[in-house]
C-alpha cells in the first residue's frame, strides 16, 4: 500500500510537470521559438554550475542555489508568466505568486512545504549570498537569449536599453562580473539594432 507521504510528493511532481507548458517571452536561440518555464529552470541551474566563480560571495553553497532556482518559477503554474517589462501586471505579481506558492508548495508533506516555501521566500528576498547570485544568473539569462536572438522580444515590446539596464541592474548585487558583461552585451544589441537607445538619445 503506498503511503501517504509518497502519494502526496507524487502529486507535488505531477502538478510541476505543468511548468513545461508556461512559456515566456524569451526565444530558444536555434528555433526562435518561446522557451518554456522548465527549460527556463534547467537552464539557469546549468550557468550556475558553470559560472559560480564569478560570483561576488565565495564559496557559496550552491546547492541552496540549485534549489531556489529550479523551484523558484513553479508559482507560475497559477500565476503565469509575468513579462518584466509589463508594468501593470508587474504590480501584483508578488502578491499573485504568493497565493500560488501556497498552494502548489502546499501539496508537499507538511516538512517538505516548509522547506520549499522557505527556499522560494529567500530567493524573493534577495538578502542572502545565494540568493543575490540565483536572482543574478535568473536576469542575466533572459538577457543573454535576448542578445543571441537579435532582440526579437524587446523590439516587439518597444523595450529600449535604459529599462533593461534598470530592471536587471541588480544583477552586480551577485556578479560584478555578469553585470559589467551585461552592460556590455546590452551596448552591443543596441549598436546592432536589436535594441532601441533610450528615447532622449533617439
Amino acid at each position: 500500500m503506498t503511503s501517504p507521504r509518497l502519494e502526496q510528493q507524487l502529486r507535488f511532481i505531477l502538478e510541476a510537470d505543468k511548468l513545461k507548458e508556461i512559456f515566456r517571452q524569451t526565444l530558444c536561440t536555434q528555433s526562435r521559438r518561446p522557451e518554456n518555464d522548465a527549460e527556463h529552470s534547467w537552464h539557469l541551474c546549468l550557468l550556475v554550475i558553470v559560472l559560480a566563480e564569478h560570483a561576488n560571495f565565495r564559496p557559496l553553497n550552491l546547492g541552496r542555489v540549485l534549489r531556489m532556482l529550479i523551484i523558484h518559477d513553479l508559482v507560475e503554474i497559477d500565476a503565469g508568466d509575468t513579462y518584466a517589462y509589463d508594468e501593470a501586471r508587474m504590480a501584483d505579481q508578488h502578491a499573485r505568486e504568493c497565493v500560488a506558492a501556497d498552494r502548489i508548495f502546499g501539496l508537499l508533506p507538511a516538512d517538505q512545504a516548509a522547506e520549499f516555501r522557505a527556499a522560494w521566500d529567500e530567493f524573493e528576498a534577495r538578502q542572502t549570498p545565494e540568493a543575490k547570485f540565483a536572482a543574478a544568473v535568473d536576469r542575466f539569462q533572459p538577457m543573454l537569449l535576448n542578445c543571441v536572438s537579435e532582440g526579437v522580444s524587446w523590439r516587439e515590446h518597444a523595450v529600449t536599453q535604459d529599462r533593461v539596464l534598470k530592471r536587471n541592474a541588480h544583477i552586480a548585487e551577485g556578479s560584478a562580473a555578469l553585470w559589467d558583461y551585461a552592460v556590455q552585451m546590452v551596448q552591443q544589441a543596441v549598436d546592432a539594432g536589436h535594441l532601441a537607445p533610450p528615447p532622449e538619445s533617439t
